[in-house]
Parts: structure tokens; C-alpha cells; sequence
């Protein structure tokens, strides 16, 4: 698959801003940036998994160690809406790169602490007090991330490819998934006593190397001519956040609740796991195996739903698969529940690898071009912050609905299946945005170009 998959003569050039632009640049720097801001952000989902129930909190209670775990994996997405708000003033004011900068470096250093940090019977209270502090610097880091690489890349993109080149930084946030899991898979082989007292911050030390590599790629990026021309004509709105509710409150909120489908991402890489080893007694190498053979399978599925929406459109695509999500999070989990292993492999590469692929690469594209220039980092950050808390919590919520017996997991699914059903619900009611140029981008009465 080439960065030319796609013709370009869909659109007038008239219609697209003066300038030059670097899609192929901004795409590879969106890809790499990404996939070392999730590389940090998937190791702590991981660890929450599989080590810090037993060494930040008390070992009384492991059910409850367990949910305490997982909470402090959703705190993050708590200052996620507050750094959205912040990031997202920054990137539509001063600039999308001053924000890809800042956010890889935040997320670098706060998840570097995290491997520093004392366990419970070291500094008592204090240790999960700490761990707290440091997730709610990775939120806010998180929070403009995917906003800011996504804003850089439309607005770098060929105009009839703009969801293809939008792709790459969700194909970066399942290659930090990759990374992250392979490196925790020798480091879940270890002694359980080598594990819990210095393997599990192999991991979080390691991210200094990949937040080197990040930003020497990112460093010679160059801003994007919508924004520069934006910039030259004045044109710069001085609080985007209120433009953004003035004009786009309405697509604010749908891409709240279309961003629900993030469910199906933390259920599945987070929650299942911890099911499969700590309830089912799956061992853990074979659990991280199936993430990582998943998200492979995710890294060719994205651009190629991805190239399909920019042909038929964005709403199809991604209803297709939060709709196929709903449905499949039930075999799954039923086949986690009886230990078959090789259901486990082929039912989640299917669901998470192949299905969920389809809202996840096109969400982008579809967020993106429901605002103009002005406000779509703003609007962006925000509306996907606020939905993604839910994901971010929904291994907590999980783990209290989790019942007991062959079967409870059933209100996990219906959970699950019920979150991904209001996205597409949301998904539909959007604009279809594929044919609009970029100067038209967020005007309600713009009408396409064929």
C-alpha cells in the first residue's frame, strides 16, 4: 500500500489552501509520534492489568485491588477534557506543532516517574497518591496527542485522501500497542518475585528511547498552509472554545457520543485481559500474544478502511464497525470464559484486529472535517476527551458488573454492546464530509464537489 493509493482528482485545486504541503512527512511524523505517546499510554493500561493490583495496593483484597487498579488506568482520561481544552486553545491559536511537541515530551516525562515510583510496601498510601498524579500528566499529554497529529495531517492530505492520510496516526497508536505488549511479554515470563520488585519498570524506562526517536522525527515539521494562511489573513479565532459552542456545539456532542466505540478498545485490551489471567487463569503470555497478533492485523486494516471511506464515504464505514463490534464482543467474550484458546486468537483478531479497525481508522476524517480551521483542534480534542472517558473507565465499570459463575461476563458484553450501538447511532446522524474541500470544511450549506 503506497502513500499514491489514491487518485487526486476528485477535487478543484482552487478550493484547497495556498502553500506547500508535506502529506507524506506529516503522515510518517503523526505515525511515529503517535505510536510513542501510546507506547507510554498502553504499558500503564498493561501494568494496571497484570502488576499493580499487587504492588501499589493493599493484597487484603484482590477484587477490590483489581478495581482500584483499573481506576487509576481511567484517571487519566478525567484531566483528558481539561487538557483538550487547554491543548486545543494552543494548537488553533499558536499552531499545530507547538502541541505535537509539547504533549510527546509531557508523556515522555510523566511515564518515566511512573517506573521511578515507590510500591505500597515501601511508602504505604503515598505510592498509589503518586501513580495517580503521574496518570493525570499522561491524560493531559493524551488529550492533544491524537487532536493535534490528527488536525496536521488533514490539513497536509490530498484533498480525495484525507482519511487515508488521517489513518496513519491510529496505525501509530496500535503500532505503540504492539510495542508495548511485546515488550511486557519476556517481562510476563519472569519469576512472579522478579516481576512485582523491578521487571515491571523495564517498560517505563524504556520510554525515554522512543521519546527521543519522536521528536527528532517530529522537530522539522512543517505547519500546515490552512493554518498558516489562516494566520497571514488574520483569521485566527482568539477563543476558539467559544466559537467552537457557538457555531459546532451540535457536532461537539456528536462526536461525544460517537466516540463510545472506545469502549470496545479498553474492554478489549485492558479488561479481557485481566479476566482471561485473574479469573479464567489463561497465562499471560498467550493473553498478550492475541493483543499483539490483533493490532498487527489492525496496522494493514486501517489504511484499507481507510482508502474505502475516502471512495464511499465516512459514515458507512465506521457504523459498520461499531455495529460489528456490538455483535462480536459476545463470542469473544464467551470464549475467553471457556478458555478455548484458539476462539480466543480468531475471534479477537477479528473483533479488535479487523472490525474495530473500521471506526477506528475513519474517526479522524469523520471528527475533522465537521469543523473549519478556526476550531478543529479545539473541537476535536474536546469531543473525543469527553467520549474516551468512558472508555478509559470502562474496565472499572466492567470489573463491578463482572459476575460470577460460566456466565458472568454477560453484563460485560451487554455494556459493551450497548456503548458501541450508541456511536453508530451518532455516526449516522453526521454530515457526509468525503467530497467537501478544505476551505468548505465546517460550512452547513457547502455543498460537495463531485
Amino acid at each position: 500500500m503506497t502513500i499514491q493509493a489514491l487518485s487526486s482528482e476528485t477535487y478543484a485545486p482552487a478550493h484547497e489552501p495556498a502553500g506547500v504541503k508535506t502529506p507524506k512527512k506529516a503522515a510518517l511524523a503523526s505515525w511515529i509520534g503517535s505510536a510513542v505517546e501510546y507506547y507510554d499510554f498502553f504499558i500503564y493500561g498493561t501494568a494496571a492489568a497484570l502488576v499493580f493490583p499487587k504492588i501499589f495496593f493493599s493484597a487484603a483484597d484482590p477484587q477490590t485491588a483489581a478495581i482500584a487498579s483499573f481506576a487509576t488506568f481511567g484517571v487519566a482520561y478525567i484531566t483528558r477534557p481539561l487538557g483538550a481544552v487547554a491543548l486545543g486553545h494552543v494548537g488553533d491559536v499558536f499552531g499545530r506543532k507547538k502541541v505535537l511537541t509539547f504533549t510527546l515530551l509531557l508523556m515522555g516525562f510523566s511515564t518515566f516517574i511512573i517506573g521511578c515510583l515507590p510500591t505500597y510496601d515501601q511508602a504505604g498510601i503515598l505510592a498509589p497518591i503518586l501513580l495517580v498524579v503521574a496518570r493525570l500528566l499522561q491524560g493531559i499529554s493524551a488529550a492533544g496527542e491524537q487532536a493535534g497529529a490528527n488536525s496536521m495531517t488533514l490539513e497536509h492530505a490530498p484533498p480525495d485522501q484525507r482519511a487515508f492520510f488521517t489513518s496513519f496516526t491510529l496505525s501509530g497508536t496500535q503500532a505503540g500497542l504492539i510495542l508495548a505488549t511485546l515488550v511486557f511479554i519476556p517481562i510476563s515470563g519472569m519469576s512472579e518475585e522478579a516481576l512485582l520488585s523491578w521487571g515491571w519498570r523495564i517498560p517505563f524506562f524504556l520510554s525515554l528511547g522512543v521519546v527521543a526517536v519522536g521528536f527528532w522525527v517530529r522537530r522539522s515539521l512543517p505547519e500546515t498552509p490552512a493554518f498558516i494562511e489562516e494566520a497571514n489573513n488574520q483569521e485566527t479565532a482568539k477563543l476558539p472554545i467559544v466559537t467552537l459552542f457557538r457555531e459546532y456545539w451540535a457536532d461537539v456532542l456528536r462526536i461525544i457520543f460517537a466516540a463510545l466505540v472506545s469502549v470496545v478498545s479498553t474492554i478489549f485490551s485492558v479488561f479481557t485481559l485481566s479476566y482471561a489471567v485473574n479469573t479464567v487463569h489463561i497465562d499471560r503470555p498467550t493473553m498478550l500474544t492475541v493483543l499483539v497478533l490483533a493490532n498487527l492485523v489492525a496496522l494493514g486494516a486501517i489504511p484499507a478502511w481507510a482508502m474505502l471511506a475516502d471512495r464511499i464515504g465516512r459514515r458507512p464505514v465506521f457504523i459498520f464497525g461499531a455495529l460489528g463490534c456490538a455483535l462480536l464482543i459476545w463470542p469473544y467474550l464467551w470464549a475467553i470464559s471457556r478458555g478455548d484458546i484458539s476462539m480466543i486468537f480468531v475471534l479477537g483478531i477479528l473483533l479488535s484486529g479487523i472490525v474495530y479497525s473500521a471506526a477506528n481508522g475513519i474517526w479522524p476524517a469523520l471528527y475533522g472535517e465537521m469543523f473549519d480551521t478556526r476550531v478543529r483542534l479545539s473541537g476535536m480534542a474536546i469531543g473525543t476527551q469527553i467520549g474516551f472517558a468512558l472508555g478509559g473507565f470502562a474496565p472499572t465499570i466492567s470489573a463491578a458488573l463482572l459476575g460470577t459463575g460460566p456466565n458472568g461476563w454477560v453484563p460485560v458484553a451487554a455494556f459493551t454492546t450497548l456503548t458501541a450501538v450508541i456511536a453508530a447511532i451518532s455516526a449516522w446522524t453526521a454530515r457526509e464530509t468525503y467530497r467537501i474541500p478544505m476551505h468548505a470544511l465546517g460550512n452547513k450549506s457547502a455543498p460537495p464537489t463531485a
